[in-house]
């Protein structure tokens, strides 16, 4: 033009390519502009725009300048200031501040696309912390070799951060429409994660994050997370979109037969009952309290070790406290009996005190609790097995079978005789019972204050370190999948998959999550609490806790340590007011004694 100011766009973006190949900055870019190079370099910063309308920037500043200015150079000197504007604006709500760009940087060609028209704001997650980058790189243009393979990987993505950057970002206040369409956005968070896919680790800052990906376009699963999302969707009133996540975790594991599948085909029967009930179809899940599942669920308690050493210190606690009172007459409420095991283990126990002691072993009497005539039958065949047993090596064993509702439990409805010793044993009992939460007689509490009008000398608790009273589904899915992960690797580790029990074993298993999960209101007969709960029921009940002693305690260690026992898994520890035992740190069973 006649003024000598380049004319258009084009000779705009010319310009700023002429001072990428210049040897610096400060060079002269040509053009007629020679003589304000000297006072550009005054400035402590560099504008973010190109050379060419840098120098517009200052010709326009200079008080010298002459001359008129056509329409055209007008508009493209108040383009360049709008442009300077929008790159210098702080973006609100974005963790990544980049360094303005040099001469040399603006004249990348992916830089260096005119703004077409205004851009919406298109605001991208936090990168920093999913790529795992530590802190932003000082520029692009680095000219300096890295030695560290790491580092220059780190270099590279900021620089593609950058870039996405600048391409699709501007500031809040344009509201305009974006010109970036969708499928220039999927190929730039494709070329963004492409080259360093293999060096980004996840994170490991949630329940979710030991779960990795098996390809970057379909990531697997992780059986816990995916369960509790299934519970989210369910809760929500979603059982559409939950079903999907449970069908697809079954894919997912499809072909695989460890313990990690077993829990999982367990929970996603007991979500799916929900979801069939949700779409008004009837539940799947079995009563969990067959006969059948009855005698497994017995098995169950006999051969995992943490039940199975609950059953010993209740036995321990019973000999302790009623040798406190002196009495060589022990009497035993049982409310579980089962197949009685765990009596086998006291009558041997009380046969072996009496033999190091040198005197004639204490006489016990068990009353065991029946409901219905089957029942009944069954208590008389354990009954006159214990008998036997006690007869063989020589205790004194009187077996009784009382059919009472809770508020006829008297001493002489039960003959409970004043030279008499009395023990109340709760083991994997109470937890049956409803509370509060599910009808107003509570007989959960209700039971437990009319044993506290019986004066036992012991009250013998033993349960499951579990919380499926009271807690959501979410809470509930989340804890029982905890839960019963360690305890079927206990189970791995006591007794192998092949067993000829092992079936039963596990069905029952399978039987307690079920109910615990798919169940509400009544139906459900798993309600387990965590110790805290326990210690505090009793409490109000107006027990007192009893500390286990160190001989317990050390008695219980050795018979985890027995040569068919040994496993390093397996844990016994002592908190306040109780014995815990669990599978590597994870506290399954507990056992405690009040008064």
């Amino acid at each position: 033009m006649s003024s000598g100011y380049p004319g258009g766009v084009p000779d705009l973006y010319s310009a700023a390519r002429r001072a990428a190949a210049a040897a610096g900055v400060t060079n002269n870019v040509g053009g007629g502009y020679n003589q304000f190079s000297g006072q550009q370099q005054q400035f402590s910063f560099r504008l973010p725009i190109p050379a060419g309308e840098q120098e517009i920037s200052g010709q326009i500043r200079r008080g010298e300048f002459m001359g008129k200015r056509s329409l055209m150079e007008f508009q493209q000197n108040q383009q360049a200031m709008e442009f300077y504007l929008r790159n210098v604006k702080m973006r609100p709500n974005y963790n990544y501040h980049a360094p303005p760009l040099s001469r040399t940087e603006f004249s990348n060609p992916r830089f260096g696309f005119p703004v077409l028209r205004q851009q919406r704001p298109q605001h991208l997650p936090v990168l920093d912390a999913a790529v795992g980058i530590q802190s932003p790189v000082e520029g692009f243009g680095r000219s300096t070799e890295v030695s560290n393979q790491e580092e220059s990987e780190r270099n590279l993505m900021n620089h593609r951060l950058q870039e996405l950057e600048r391409k699709l970002l501007t500031d809040e206040d344009d509201g305009a429409v974006s010109v970036v369409t969708e499928n220039e956005w999927s190929e730039a968070i494709r070329d963004l994660i492409g080259p360093v896919q293999n060096h980004i680790s996840p994170s490991s800052s949630s329940s979710s994050s030991s779960c990795t990906s098996t390809s970057a376009s379909q990531p697997s699963l992780c059986s816990k997370q995916a369960l509790i999302e299934a519970a989210v969707a369910i809760s929500e009133g979603k059982p559409e979109f939950g079903n999907e996540i449970l069908t697809r975790l079954l894919q997912e594991l499809e072909g695989k037969n460890n313990s990690e599948k077993k829990l999982v085909d367990y929970m996603v029967s007991a979500l799916k009952s929900r979801v069939d009930s949700a779409m008004g179809r009837f539940p799947a899940v079995a009563e969990v309290y067959p006969e059948e599942q009855a005698a497994a669920t017995r098995l169950l308690y006999r051969v995992c070790p943490c039940f199975m050493l609950g059953f010993m210190g209740a036995n321990l606690a019973i000999l302790e406290a009623t040798s406190e009172v002196c009495s060589e007459k022990i009497h035993v409420l049982e409310f579980e009996l089962g197949q009685g095991g765990q009596y086998v283990h006291l009558i041997h126990t009380l046969a072996a005190n009496a033999k190091l002691e040198g005197k004639s072993a204490a006489s016990l009497t068990i009353t065991a609790f029946a409901y219905g005539g089957a029942r009944k039958e069954n208590l008389r065949i354990v009954g006159d097995d214990l008998m036997a047993l006690a007869s063989n090596i020589g205790v004194s064993l009187c077996f009784h079978i009382r059919d009472l509702k809770i508020d006829e439990l008297t001493r002489e409805k039960l003959e409970i005789n004043s030279d008499e010793a009395l023990a109340v044993n709760f083991a994997f009992k109470l937890h049956k019972l409803p509370d509060e939460s599910v009808t107003v007689e509570n007989p959960r509490d209700d039971l437990l204050r009319r044993v506290k009008t019986l004066s036992p000398a012991v009250v013998t608790v033993v349960e499951q370190e579990l919380n499926t009273n009271t807690a959501p589904l979410i809470t509930r899915v989340r804890d029982a999948y905890d839960y019963y992960a360690a305890l079927l690797e206990s189970l791995d580790a006591a007794l192998p998959t092949d067993h000829s029990d092992r079936t039963k074993i596990d069905d029952a298993v399978g039987s307690k999550l079920k109910n615990s999960v798919a169940c509400d209101a009544r139906e459900r007969v798993e309600r387990c609490e965590v110790f805290g709960k326990w210690r505090a029921r009793l409490s109000m009940a107006g027990f007192q806790s009893l500390a286990v002693s160190t001989r317990a305690a050390d008695s219980l260690r050795a018979k985890l340590n027995a040569p068919r026992r040994i496993n390093p898994g397996f844990t016994v520890s002592v908190d306040a007011g109780g014995i815990c035992f669990g599978w590597r740190g994870k506290t399954l069973a507990f056992a405690s004694a009040w008064r």
